[in-house]
């Protein structure tokens, strides 16, 4: 290639720019620097980072003392917190002593007269406590019963039916219960059969109605719907009916009634005088105690009279008491154990039981 065409070809090839460069210098146009003015000087820049540092740190040390000052309220909080914790763990222990208190008191009126408990059984249905106890002229056993339910006592028939009859230990074996005393009198057919004497209620509901002709002397006792221990003469049915009764028996007299004595008809005094005997009193608590004494025979020259048994129990403040099947029917058992020696020499055969579950 020549010279000349060389030319040429860069001649052609930087025309677009020339024309260009040419335009602009025609239309006047230039070049705007950006202005240093908005640049602070790096002083300034070392001042503002240290003011910033500075408010930084103050922040750190303000949000320091706040959390000291709250490490200090959660201090005094939990302190009083503690503080009301043994505060309210001394108001329970308070609490429980005072519930305990009448109980101990109670406990102490029993044991005054006669002595203290020498056995005790206790579960979710019931509280029982045995005291052995002698008098000037007679001696005996005394079971006090706390209910705690509706399930704790019961009354079954001997054998299961009417008629029917079966020693207390039996029952007690035969229905798991830890305890078990004598009910109701009974009365045998001539065919040898043993029946309950007159009115007796069975869960709820008549097995043997009351006798019209045996008069107003015969009394029911049982426990009511409201496990409450309730006792009445009748002559009908329905006198016993106004009780609500659960269960009960007959047998006679009333012994006491609201604290008071109650008379003793002229039979029940001396025919026998002394007996063995089985009776169950309510305390205004609503626990209930049972007497079993003991005697050699049914002669009347062993055992305790009604009239001394009335006494015992007002020494402990029982409120209402009733007299159950004795003789040779007393019969106590506790802890699957016969605790008194039966007048017959043997446990007899009866047809109503007292039952108690652990």
């Amino acid at each position: 290639m020549t010279l000349r065409m060389f030319n040429r070809m860069m001649l052609l090839g930087t025309a677009p720019f020339l024309g260009m460069l040419a335009w602009l210098l025609i239309a006047g146009w230039s070049l705007t620097m950006p202005s240093l003015d908005g640049i602070k000087p790096t002083a300034e820049l070392d001042a503002d980072r240290a003011a910033k540092s500075a408010a930084l740190a103050s922040s750190f040390d303000s949000a320091a003392q706040q959390a000291g000052e709250t490490g200090g309220l959660l201090e005094r909080f939990y302190q009083l917190y503690e503080q009301s914790g043994k505060t309210a763990n001394a108001m329970v222990q308070t609490a429980t002593a005072a519930k305990q208190r009448p109980e101990l008191i109670f406990e102490n009126r029993i044991s005054s007269v006669i002595g203290r408990a020498r056995k005790h059984v206790s579960g979710p249905n019931i509280d029982l406590k045995l005291y052995p106890f002698s008098q000037p002229a007679y001696s005996g056993y005394a079971m006090k019963v706390r209910l705690k339910t509706g399930d704790a006592m019961k009354m079954v028939l001997g054998q299961d039916k009417v008629p029917g009859s079966e020693t207390t230990l039996s029952a007690v074996k035969r229905y798991g219960a830890v305890a078990g005393i004598n009910a109701g009198g009974f009365a045998d057919d001539s065919r040898g059969r043993r029946y309950p004497l007159s009115a007796t209620v069975y869960n709820g509901k008549f097995v043997y109605d009351a006798d019209p002709t045996a008069g107003d002397e015969l009394v029911f006792v049982g426990l009511d719907m409201n496990n409450r221990l309730v006792g009445t003469r009748y002559s009908s049915n329905q006198e016993i009916q106004a009780l609500n009764p659960k269960f009960g028996a007959s047998f006679v007299p009333v012994l006491l009634k609201g604290g008071e004595k109650q008379p003793i008809p002229a039979k029940w005094q001396n025919s026998p005088a002394r007996a063995p005997r089985t009776v169950v009193g309510s305390f205004s608590n609503g626990q209930l105690l049972f007497i079993v004494t003991d005697g050699r025979n049914e002669n009347g020259s062993s055992g305790a009279t009604l009239a001394e048994l009335q006494d015992l129990m007002l020494r402990m403040r029982i409120r209402d008491a009733y007299n159950l099947d004795g003789g040779g029917s007393s019969t106590l058992v506790f802890d699957g154990q016969l605790i008194n020696s039966p007048s017959d020499g043997r446990m007899r055969a009866l047809p109503t039981h007292f039952l108690f579950y652990k």
